[in-house]
């Protein structure tokens, strides 16, 4: 309960242009929830970073899963390095054999680092915010413990964030152009065709249409989990494109406060919220927080997790500019009521399949392994921002909660959801299969 508290205080600390990390002052944090700390701050930095589209803060949040993982595991009995079965991770630094380490200093030093190297695009208040995290949560790490294991432990933690980081280069998405919008792009033609569903000039090309050719982590390549592909385009009042076109402009229409609610609860907008893969994040969060995971516990859930929801948005962005689909709101507006709005803002990219369908998909997939069938949960990752805790009986509740949240928003068509949740849940399978225990 104290940092779902904290959480809501760095919301505003961050848009004020303060730090809310005198709050977590106090006694010296165990490893666990040391790492609990970095990633809710890492959170709220998702919202104020220009360039973390969703597909960008997930990549990022597997790197950073990997680098916490991979600083845990030469102090587990029982975890085993990803080395050797992620693609280009052929060797990680090893602890010295016989030397004493203290695991908070290294998850501290380790995460220190890897902030600045996955935020160090983010704006002047996530700056200082970075700057006074390190400084405070530096000096509880090391208090009590003899210098010459901290230094050992620092120097430990430091190395792997940087074999990470080096490691990330070269996947295809450490480096973003003009917040990921293309500056020339020649696109498709035709009457199925995604165009442009914004006024903004930066938004007249798709966002990242290359991002599907991206290195891959758990799954062999963005095509692994192929979709079926949406319902053949038609204007014919009897085909089934246009029946789908007209249930979303009927929901909208009609759609009841509680379906409202749930679109705006899962809407997740960049540079507004954490974005759909920080929200599923945050949800682990408060989920581990409840459960008191130990921290073996906790880096393997937030690998995996991050490794899952960045080939996630591989497969979904190799799906979506191989179909290049058009957007409800341009289909309706064209072929069924010129003066219709969806409720939430289309994003600016094409429509099939859903990215937040595909990324629920996996996430349900991997929680759900990782915690059992029917473990119910409330999530509070919208309070901040004023909405209501939901309640869920499952994972795999909330992630079809998200996707449906979707069509109630007038973004997506229901295929796109559907086949977005499949391939979603089929690439969070390759996740699960990754072995982290002896």
């Amino acid at each position: 309960m104290l940092i779902r508290q904290i959480t809501m205080l760095c919301a505003a600390a961050l848009l004020w242009g303060a730090t809310c990390l005198g709050a977590l002052a106090g006694p010296r944090p165990e490893a666990a929830q040391m790492l609990r700390n970095w990633y809710f701050l890492m959170n709220e930095l998702v919202r104020h970073t220009p360039t973390y589209s969703p597909p960008v803060a997930s990549r990022s949040f597997a790197y950073l899963g990997i680098t916490v993982f991979e600083a845990a595991v030469g102090g587990s009995d029982t975890l085993v390095t990803l080395s050797g079965q992620l693609p280009g991770l052929t060797a990680v630094p090893t602890r010295q054999a016989g030397a004493t380490y203290d695991e908070t200093v290294v998850l501290s030093a380790a995460l220190s680092d890897a902030i600045s190297y996955y935020f160090g695009n983010t704006g002047p208040t996530g700056q200082r915010s970075i700057k006074n995290a390190k400084a405070k949560w530096h000096a509880l790490a090391v208090e009590g413990v003899p210098a010459d294991v901290v230094a050992r432990s620092e120097a430990h933690g430091q190395a792997v964030a940087a074999t990470i980081h080096q490691w990330s280069l070269d996947d295809g998405g450490a480096q973003i152009e003009n917040m990921g919008f293309p500056y020339e792009l020649d696109l498709p033609k035709g009457d199925d065709q995604w165009v442009p569903t914004s006024l903004i000039r930066q938004q007249q090309y798709p966002l990242l249409p290359d991002w599907g050719n991206n290195r891959t982590f758990a799954t062999p390549a963005g095509s692994a989990c192929a979709t079926p592909g949406n319902p053949a385009f038609s204007i014919d009042p009897q085909s089934q494109f246009y029946a789908e076109a007209l249930e979303v402009y009927e929901v909208v229409n009609a759609a009841t406060e509680e379906e409202a609610a749930i679109a705006r609860f899962w809407s997740d907008d960049p540079m507004l919220s954490m974005t759909p893969p920080g929200h599923w994040i945050s949800i682990a969060l408060q989920v581990a927080e409840r459960a008191e995971l130990p921290l073996d516990a906790n880096v393997d859930l937030l690998a995996r997790m991050g490794i899952a929801m960045s080939d996630a948005f591989v497969g979904c962005w190799h799906e979506k500019y191989a179909y290049n689909l058009l957007r409800p709101v341009t289909y309706i507006k064209r072929v069924i009521d010129a003066k219709w709005e969806p409720i939430l803002n289309t994003p600016p990219f094409p429509e099939y399949p859903s990215g937040h369908s595909v990324v629920s998909g996996a996430m349900d997939a991997v929680l759900t392994g990782f915690f059992g069938d029917n473990f119910a949960f409330e999530d509070h990752t919208g309070s901040p921002d004023g909405r209501n805790p939901r309640m869920f009986p499952s994972f795999r509740a909330a992630a079809e909660e998200a996707g449906i949240s979707r069509l109630y928003g007038g973004i997506h068509f229901r295929a796109a959801i559907v086949d977005g949740l499949e391939q979603g849940r089929c690439i969070g399978a390759h996740a699960v299969a990754l072995k982290t225990r002896k």
